[in-house]
């Protein structure tokens, strides 16, 4: 008879069928832990393997021009990348372009959510705009907004600004950066108003009415009530958005190539540039562990951001 069969008796039986339960238990756990394993392995393979190649070459002379000089230079490459000009420029263009995005989005995303939040006709429909332009690539948003809004030529502000008698705009030649920002901003503006819209889902009603009852206008109702209600949402699209903002990288490809000069080179499009323009891997590599680190400093503080909000809602 097998061991790890359980009868009834000696469930009845007490301290025996006890012990028969917890074999089985044991049993089933030690059997799940052979299903999981490969696919922990396979996981860590896939995440260690990338970066422990990140590393080693960040320790290197490793140039694509000169494929035979790898020798060892610890941190040279750390300290040549922080030190560059580049750096500067792209480290403040990053936190620009991430801050004003966020701004944007948030700001915006709070008004439109409480406007579309009302009933009115066709609001559905008003509902389905609004979150699509999220579903566009990024690359594809990039080439609607060069060639058919911003060119100076054919575009359509400058058809606005011919239409009014001023002179058109270049808009990626005098304002690069601030274009990027508007590009950026209309594609993760749905994302925001989808989160929060979905929020004031939740929102009760019977406290907005009894304000309304004891004479709260919508300022106060809004201020009150509905901005309280959306900290905790406003928390997690600032804690998303940041971590994706810090690595665009297809918009600026696509529009100003990081020009002109360093005005819109971001810290994605400096390793890049680094990496594939002038063939210095292990320099690119050093800004790559450079960008992680501040990545996960920032998602660290937006965490307990959440987390915060999350237990005073609570």
């Amino acid at each position: 008879m097998n061991t790890t069969t359980l009868k009834v008796s000696d469930i009845k039986s007490g301290k025996k069928g006890e012990s028969g339960v917890m074999g089985i238990a044991k049993q089933n756990a030690k059997i799940s832990r052979y299903l999981v394993s490969p696919s922990v392995l396979l996981l860590l393979a896939w995440m260690l393997i990338p970066l422990s190649m990140t590393i080693y070459f960040s320790l290197i002379r490793f140039n694509l021009l000169y494929p035979g000089e790898n020798e060892f230079v610890g941190l040279e490459n750390f300290e040549f990348f922080v030190t560059d000009e580049s750096f500067a420029a792209g480290m403040s263009n990053t936190l620009l372009l991430v801050g004003s995005v966020l701004l944007i989005t948030v700001v915006l995303g709070v008004l439109i959510s409480v406007v579309v939040n009302q009933a009115f006709w066709g609001r559905g429909i008003v509902r389905v705009m609004l979150i699509s332009p999220f579903f566009i690539m990024p690359t594809v948003n990039a080439l609607v907004w060069k060639n058919l809004l911003l060119h100076p030529v054919s575009g359509v502000f400058a058809a606005i600004w011919t239409f009014f008698g001023a002179e058109p705009v270049d808009w990626f030649t005098e304002y690069p950066l601030f274009s990027i920002i508007m590009i950026v901003s209309w594609q993760w503006l749905p994302f925001a108003i989808l989160l929060l819209m979905t929020a004031l889902q939740s929102l009760d009603q019977e406290q907005q009415e009894a304000a309304r009852l004891d004479g709260a206008g919508p300022v106060d109702i809004f201020f009150h009530l509905t901005l309280p209600h959306l900290a905790r949402p406003i928390s997690v699209v600032v804690m998303i958005e940041t971590i994706f903002l810090l690595s665009i990288f297809a918009e600026i490809f696509t529009t100003t190539s990081g020009g002109p000069g360093y005005e819109t080179t971001n810290l994605a499009y400096l390793i890049y540039s680094q990496a594939l323009l002038q063939f210095d891997v292990g320099l690119a590599s050093a800004g790559g562990l450079i960008a992680v680190i501040l990545a996960n400093i920032a998602a660290f503080f937006l965490v307990r951001l959440v987390g915060k909000s999350l237990t005073e809602k609570n």
